[in-house]
């Protein structure tokens, strides 16, 4: 990995000017990082950078998954001392960027907060003032509320309740499927109060020093997808406390493709992933009911290859073996050898 020309001497000097737990002497204010992993999207990755250092961060570490669009060339352009380059020779996908980038900010910044997001996903303008502002008395861990650019709330970041956890949540799901447990429009007011949370995604979540120390690093097996379910479900298992802050708002430039059942997944490598981690994060969550749950997920999986039109029976193939794998909790296949399931040539595809 390479560090941004200046990076070290700006660690050092941060290092000077904070007390021992973290605070800037001179202003007694808390210090934060973000952390961006980005691959191969340098479109996106510019706004939000720009986004980001327009907001009061001490730094802003990005973790370049071995993009060859030019990502490095550009952000070492970038002459503003709080940036932080690392670049990975080889993908890691989200899950080992984030554990990678996750490391290096716990152990050598050592941050009140860190801030995590993807390359698409962004702060709304004054969203960490937003934070500084509020009263996270109680609170490990403050999740965002995210919205697409146009302003509607992005589904694959709803925030949940574990309703194998919590009994009024697990009679709310078997009358309503997944508005039983997941946050409702409401709860996503500005002035709506902070809420308790069980699972939230990693586009702008906010982890304390304490919380990142206690819950340890994403499991960077994972890849990609259920790298954030699986993290904040296991944060509280060990009792660390998570909140929902409506006043703390992000923006996710997804290019998801949502169909009558949910997320179609291009290329077609990404299924194996979403549905293996899917299985290993429901362990988490279900405990006992886990068993009785899959033959359920299984049938509600496999009506998916509808939408995958002329791909349905690579789909199913992929979910078979995908199925499989969770079950067995297996997490050694390399990205190669998924993305070969999919006839996806080693060279493409990400």
């Amino acid at each position: 990995m390479t560090a941004r020309p200046g990076a070290i001497g700006t660690d050092q000097a941060a290092a000077t000017r904070r007390s021992g737990d973290g605070h800037d002497r001179a202003s007694g204010r808390a210090t934060i990082a973000a952390v961006v992993v980005t691959h191969q999207r340098l479109d996106k990755l510019k706004p939000t950078i720009a986004r980001l250092l327009a907001e009061e961060l001490d730094w802003v570490l990005v973790f370049d998954n071995a993009s060859a669009d030019g990502t490095a060339e550009w952000l070492l352009g970038i002459t503003d001392t709080r940036l932080i380059l690392r670049r990975s020779a080889k993908n890691l996908g989200g899950a080992g960027g984030f554990s990678e980038a996750l490391r290096e900010v716990r152990d050598r910044l050592d941050p009140d907060w860190v801030v995590v997001m993807d390359d698409d996903g962004r702060p709304a303008p004054g969203a960490v003032a937003a934070f500084r502002r509020m009263d996270k008395a109680g609170w490990d861990a403050i999740g965002s509320a995210v919205f697409h650019p146009d302003g509607r709330i992005c589904e694959m970041n709803r925030p949940y309740r574990n309703p194998f956890w919590r009994r009024s949540e697990f009679a709310r799901t078997i009358r309503q499927g997944r508005r039983g447990f997941h946050l409702r429009d409401e709860d996503y007011a500005a002035d709506a109060p902070v809420q308790a949370l069980d699972m939230t995604s990693f586009v702008g979540l906010f982890l304390s020093r304490a919380a990142l120390r206690r819950a340890g690093l994403p499991d960077p097996r994972l890849f990609v997808y259920g790298d954030d379910q699986l993290y904040t479900l296991t944060m509280r298992r060990r009792g660390l406390r998570i909140g929902f802050a409506p006043a703390i708002r992000f923006e996710h430039d997804t290019e998801a493709v949502q169909a009558a059942s949910g997320v179609v997944l291009r290329p077609l490598w990404k299924v194996y992933y979403m549905y293996r981690n899917a299985l290993i994060a429901y362990r988490v969550a279900a405990g006992p009911f886990f068993w009785p749950l899959v033959p359920v997920l299984a049938v509600k999986w496999h009506r998916k290859a509808a939408d995958y039109g002329p791909d349905a029976a690579r789909f199913r193939s992929i979910l078979k073996i995908a199925i499989r794998d969770g079950l067995a909790g297996r997490l050694e296949r390399g990205h190669d050898e998924v993305k070969a399931l999919a006839g996806t040539g080693a060279r493409q595809g990400g």
